[in-house]
């Protein structure tokens, strides 16, 4: 049995992989910003707990983390949509996602330092509008391209601990995109070579790929289906 932390674990793929983790027996704990619906979704998916955690206020990330202990997984999957152009940009929108995905993921890492140990590893989430931004993406496409540099300097500043990243393409099945109208989806999938979009199983299944296999250290993983070459 492993003790894993997902932080962001109350929705979406953080949800999924958490949910997953637990049918497999293992002892995890999930963190969402609101402290009930934390406690809730725990229950539902059968993990151990449930904590509040605001990326976006890295001041108080060490305090909600102070009564986790030992940390075999650590998946930080917390992430905020943010339409923001250059043409009419939002400063404290794009403050707030900075934060959250770089100080905060950061800081998570060094909170929970003494309690990762030699054989640990780490995921965090980035995206692959890093390498195909859309318009509205100015702040998503930055912070998932620094979540590249982040990777590299925790694997050797962390060293043995393994730091690995996961970067979803299009999710066809995830709260975001299902929603979606079905000419969109169509159209992504037109323009992926695989034929289908990533599902939210697809992305837990790269998860664990990366939590797992002991010899896999800074590696960025895109689970797209080969969408950036269509």
């Amino acid at each position: 049995m492993s003790s894993v932390l997902v932080v962001g674990g109350t929705s979406g793929i953080g949800r999924e992989f958490a949910r997953s983790r637990a049918r497999q027996g293992d002892e995890v704990v999930v963190t969402g910003r609101d402290a009930h619906r934390a406690g809730t979704v725990a229950k539902e998916i059968g993990a151990a707990q449930g904590l509040a955690l605001d990326l976006s206020r890295p001041a108080g990330i060490a305090a909600a983390l102070a009564g986790v202990g030992r940390v075999d997984h650590l998946v930080i999957a917390g992430v905020s949509r943010d339409e923001n152009r250059v043409a009419d940009y939002d400063i404290e929108a794009a403050l707030r996602l900075v934060t959250l995905k770089l100080v905060g993921y950061t800081e998570v890492v060094h909170a929970l330092g003494p309690r990762l140990h030699d054989d640990s590893a780490v995921v965090l989430f980035g995206g692959q509008a890093k390498e195909r931004p859309y318009p509205g993406a100015t702040t998503v496409a930055t912070v998932n391209a620094g979540v590249r540099g982040l990777v590299n300097t925790l694997a050797v500043e962390l060293a043995p601990v393994r730091v690995n990243a996961v970067h979803p393409g299009v999710v066809g099945d995830s709260p975001y995109w299902a929603g979606k109208p079905e000419e969109v989806l169509a159209g992504l999938r037109a323009r992926t070579p695989a034929g289908r979009l990533a599902t939210m199983a697809d992305v837990v299944d790269a998860v664990d790929f990366l939590l797992r296999n002991r010899s896999v250290n800074a590696v960025e993983l895109a689970v797209d289906g080969g969408w950036l070459l269509g």
